[in-house]
């Protein structure tokens, strides 16, 4: 029988509330300005495009936007460039558990209409596959309590503009709509999710997001000595440490260069598992910033040894890394996932702390 080690998340019970202490302030920034730059992000001509103004989340969103009262928008609507003493700039920050605003969705801030327009964004941006399972994530992360209880959201820029965009966030959520107005990032910039199962066993069972673990695990299986002494690194990275390293960054782990063509194969369904909870347009933004900086051959996969729950040698803790692309899987002692995209490796990135 495996005896399993007791991990505990800093992070997640340090919140009260799904309010920031002053702590987390200071060690919450994450990629905040890492996935702005400074000219558009240009769709690729092919039918698989970025999403845009006119998809549903956009739409929803100016919708929203249109019905706000000038008190709401007031408390909720900020510049394209709004600085939060804290947390700097506001509309690219991400946190495991905060809400951006301290009005709750389901709160007498919002009317029901606006609630329902807020729910259209929120279910606009994940795949019509993943939507209830989205929702399971919220029912076990926030006590069974109704989606919209306990996230804020903000808005950015003029919805419909040149640049806008509209955060949501929550426990274990930071997504974003911005109709392809951001400069060069995908998903409008990093994104976070994750999940939790109670005290979760080594198998993750119930989590939703553990299949993408097993989908890393089992290319790790296929590594030969060589490459898997190439592939294990002993201690893991801050989680958050999400920022981007260039083209001239040395990366940790093995190069997907050195895997075999089985192996690319294999990874390759890692890539598509890590997607596949996303609306298919921000699946193509994804692979098109990817591309842009020499796909896959240009990353590295490395899976960290410690936070090994049931000391198994099923990697709860792996990264998926390039020159602009980071996903970050920390599944000790549950799920939190780290994403920052972008097609352009060259924005500074400012570390916690």
């Amino acid at each position: 029988m495996i005896r399993e080690k007791k991990f505990m998340c800093l992070d997640c019970e340090s919140v009260k509330n799904g309010e920031l202490n002053r702590r987390d302030f200071l060690v919450g920034t994450t990629a905040a300005a890492a996935a702005v730059c400074t000219t558009g992000l240009k769709a690729a001509p092919q039918a698989a495009a970025a999403p845009t103004k006119k998809y549903a989340s956009e739409t929803a969103v100016k919708a929203l936007y249109v019905s706000l009262t000038e008190q709401q928008r007031k408390e909720m609507c900020f510049d394209w460039n709004h600085v939060d003493p804290h947390r700097g700039l506001l509309r690219a920050y991400v946190h495991n558990n905060w809400r951006i605003t301290p009005h709750r969705l389901k709160s007498k801030f919002y009317t029901k209409n606006q609630q329902r327009l807020i729910h259209d964004i929120f279910k606009g941006l994940i795949h019509p596959d993943w939507y209830d399972k989205f929702l399971k994530q919220n029912h076990d992360d926030n006590q069974g309590l109704p989606w919209g209880t306990t996230q804020g959201l903000a808005i950015f820029g003029t919805p419909g503009g040149d640049r806008f965009e509209c955060v949501i966030t929550g426990r274990h959520m930071t997504l974003r709509a911005d109709g392809n107005t951001t400069d060069h990032a995908a998903f409008g910039g990093p994104i976070f999710y994750g999940h939790k199962i109670g005290v979760e066993p080594a198998d993750h069972e119930g989590n939703i997001f553990w299949p993408q673990g097993l989908a890393a695990n089992k290319v790790c299986r296929m590594l030969d000595g060589k490459q898997r002494k190439q592939a294990l690194i002993a201690t893991r990275p801050r989680e958050s440490a999400v920022g981007f390293r260039g083209k001239d960054g040395e990366l940790p782990g093995i190069p997907v260069t050195e895997l075999t063509a089985d192996q690319k194969e294999e990874l390759q369904k890692v890539l598509q598992s890590l997607l596949e909870p996303f609306r298919t347009e921000d699946q193509s933004e994804v692979r098109q910033c990817l591309k842009k900086q020499g796909g896959l051959d240009k990353c590295s996969l490395v899976f960290y040894t410690d936070g090994d729950i049931g000391d198994d040698g099923v990697w709860d803790n792996w990264r998926l890394e390039g020159p602009s692309f980071v996903w970050h899987f920390r599944g000790t002692p549950h799920i939190h996932v780290w994403v920052n995209v972008a097609d352009d490796p060259s924005v500074p990135y400012r570390p916690k702390g």
